[in-house]
């Protein structure tokens, strides 16, 4: 498949000099590039009634669709009750697929309209965000964690514009993947954010066995000697203004 990037504007890259830095991946992709989908909800008060529709109903539907769906909550108590969904398309064909099959599948359907009538006149949710993802060239299919994993690490990358989220990517493709790979920091998926409400921006997801091993992870990446020099190379400077970090603990029905 075919790169798409819809972040871009019409013609942003077609020259490829056209801004210093960017470059050509540091591997050629294997295979076709999978799409994430990652849905935050934030919720008003602890309620099952979520948790209970998609462990029910609408992962089962998402597997009949060759879609697997990770689902994870907050590691430790916070201020925000929050689920956040995974949701792992083989291609962007599937996306669009699924997108319109869903509310043809009359299993789903059926199964489904208890909770959209509860929810309907007493919401189980305000509102929840959607980011539409491509993964890297460099890990352009998710890596499934161990069964050990305890705790997971979202992180949202936002870039001041387009040109320098294009070079925190390179920088991921070409540097940071590597020293991660080699201090312990164990990755699970990477994305460059299509669309979503904080644009431009990437998303990745890494996975550790605890608390522990992860803060052990992190001093080794902060103390490596590679990374120290990719932090100061002048082809990454500015790329990324604002950092999300999230501990996350897997729900007993995430697939991931």
């Amino acid at each position: 498949m075919q790169r798409r990037n819809f972040m871009k504007t019409a013609g942003l890259l077609a020259v490829t000099p056209a801004f210093k830095g960017i470059a050509a991946p540091a591997q050629t992709p294997v295979g076709e590039k999978e799409i994430f989908e990652w849905r935050i909800y934030t919720l008003a008060e602890e309620n099952p009634a979520l948790d209970a529709f998609y462990r029910q109903t609408l992962i089962p539907a998402y597997n009949r669709l060759n879609v697997s769906v990770g689902a994870f909550m907050p590691y430790k108590k916070t201020d925000k009750i929050q689920r956040l969904y995974l949701f792992v398309y083989p291609n962007l064909a599937a996306w669009q697929k699924a997108k319109t099959s869903i509310w043809k599948d009359e299993a789903f359907r059926k199964a489904a309209q208890p909770f959209y009538d509860a929810s309907a006149s007493s919401p189980v949710y305000s509102v929840f965000e959607s980011f539409l993802c491509e993964a890297f060239d460099r890990v352009p299919q998710l890596i499934k964690p161990d069964k050990s994993r305890t705790l997971f690490e979202f992180r949202n990358y936002k870039s001041p514009n387009e040109e320098a989220n294009q070079r925190k990517i390179k920088m991921f493709n070409v540097d940071e993947i590597a020293v991660f790979d080699a201090t312990g920091i164990n990755s699970v998926c990477y994305g460059e954010v299509m669309a979503g409400p904080r644009m431009p921006s990437l998303i990745y997801l890494t996975w550790y066995k605890d608390e522990q091993t992860r803060d052990e992870a992190w001093r080794k990446f902060s103390a490596h000697p590679d990374w120290n020099r990719i932090r100061t190379l002048p082809e990454y400077a500015h790329t990324a203004t604002d950092n999300v970090s999230l501990l996350l603990s897997p729900l007993p029905y995430s697939q991931i």
